[in-house]
């Protein structure tokens, strides 16, 4: 088993904020003091505050993908056979076990929010953020997409990538013109995270070079702005193990691009086990030198960790209360797993109340609870 290191770190007093961002933070947000990496640096995005998804003045926001099967009942659910999220958006588990009350709430009835309301009653308050997945020639907002937006929560839309160097020629114009119309329409503000985990070696077919990733990236912005798309932040999400030897960096597009920079930080399957602390370390160092919020997606505590699950977490906890981390989402699902005895690559806390207790310590500890939604004791 790998050794595993952690990095002490102070809490952050919080104080909670709107939704929408006060109009300060149209160009800059104040950053929290203390924690463990020192004051963050100053925050700059090209998000339109009130508009476009922009960072608490203070804290993160918490969220998480939530597929059917994960939010309702209590024991774990199948993995998707595609070992992917749902191209199609729609929910990609089949439940097992039995049912815990249905969920309550007047979002509960809405399109595809049935799993995440489920979810919030087992974390005692609502989400700040929900994700979504949907391929690149799919078909969006879909009706998970149109609920969340219809609701007091942030849409995180992750947007599969096409091929970079047929977008740069101009092959999909038309089909990225028409999303831009469609997320506009949506009229809410809207996380975009388009093509994550460019960085992988599985993903070189369609995305290239590094420098093929960034001219498309810039070629799907400026057609949103053409379309005069003002409502979405650009969250631009390789892996954290990709700043470890898969120089993730080089695909960064430039500061007057990203409004949000992301890494995915699952620990990986092929460690016994493995603090986030350790996971996210290299990602972090470089994202010092961005003056970006920072959003940590897709982390998840592997449900081979067994009864040290609830002490992950908790870990953890104090690992993402770091003054530039604006946003985490947490990937409750199963759905990456290989087979249904691939316990490392299943990351659902369903089913496993130790787990769900310590996922519910963070997810209502003041400071991913910047705008003070009220919290319950779970259920």
């Amino acid at each position: 088993m790998k050794a595993r290191a952690r990095a002490a770190r102070t809490r952050v007093p919080i104080v909670g904020t709107a939704l929408l961002a006060i109009a300060g933070l149209i160009a800059t947000v104040a950053a929290g003091c203390g924690g463990g990496a020192g004051a963050a640096p100053k925050i700059t995005t090209t998000a339109r505050a009130g508009v476009a998804p922009v960072p608490p003045a203070q804290g993160a926001y918490f969220g998480a993908w939530v597929p059917e099967g994960t939010g309702l009942h209590s024991a774990s659910a199948s993995p998707s056979p595609s070992g992917s999220p749902s191209d199609s958006g729609s929910p990609s588990q089949s439940p097992s076990g039995s049912e815990s009350p249905t969920p309550s709430g007047k979002d509960a009835g809405k399109p595809g929010m049935a799993p995440v309301a489920g979810f919030e009653q087992r974390l005692g308050r609502r989400l700040d953020i929900v994700q979504s997945y949907r391929g690149w020639k799919s078909d969006f907002p879909g009706g998970l997409e149109k609920s969340v937006a219809d609701g007091n929560r942030y849409l995180l839309l992750t947007w599969d990538g096409g091929d970079t160097r047929e977008i740069v020629q101009g092959e999909h114009d038309d089909l990225i013109a028409k999303r831009a119309r469609a997320v506009k329409a949506l009229g809410k503000p809207v996380f975009l995270r388009w093509s994550r985990d460019m960085d992988k070696a599985t993903g070189q077919k369609s995305v290239h070079t590094a420098a093929d990733f960034v001219a498309a990236w810039k070629h799907l912005r400026e057609i949103f702005k053409r379309e005069n798309v003002d409502n979405v932040a650009w969250v631009w999400c390789p892996t954290a193990r990709g700043f470890s030897g898969a120089n993730a960096g080089s695909y960064y597009p430039g500061d007057d691009q990203v409004d949000w920079i992301c890494a995915d930080a699952q620990p990986g399957a092929d460690y016994d086990y493995r603090d986030l602390s350790e996971a996210v370390k290299l990602f972090m160092e470089w994202a010092r030198g961005r003056h970006k919020p920072i959003m940590i997606a897709e982390f998840g505590v592997p449900r081979s960790y067994g009864p040290r699950r609830a002490e992950w977490l908790r870990e953890a906890a104090k690992t993402l209360q770091d003054p530039q981390v604006k946003a985490v989402v947490y990937f409750n699902s199963d759905e990456q797993a290989k087979n249904a005895r691939d316990k490392r690559r299943s990351y659902s806390v369903t089913g496993d109340k130790h787990a769900t207790s310590a996922l519910r310590e963070l997810a209502t500890t003041p400071y991913f609870n910047p705008r003070n939604l009220p919290v319950t004791s779970g259920g």
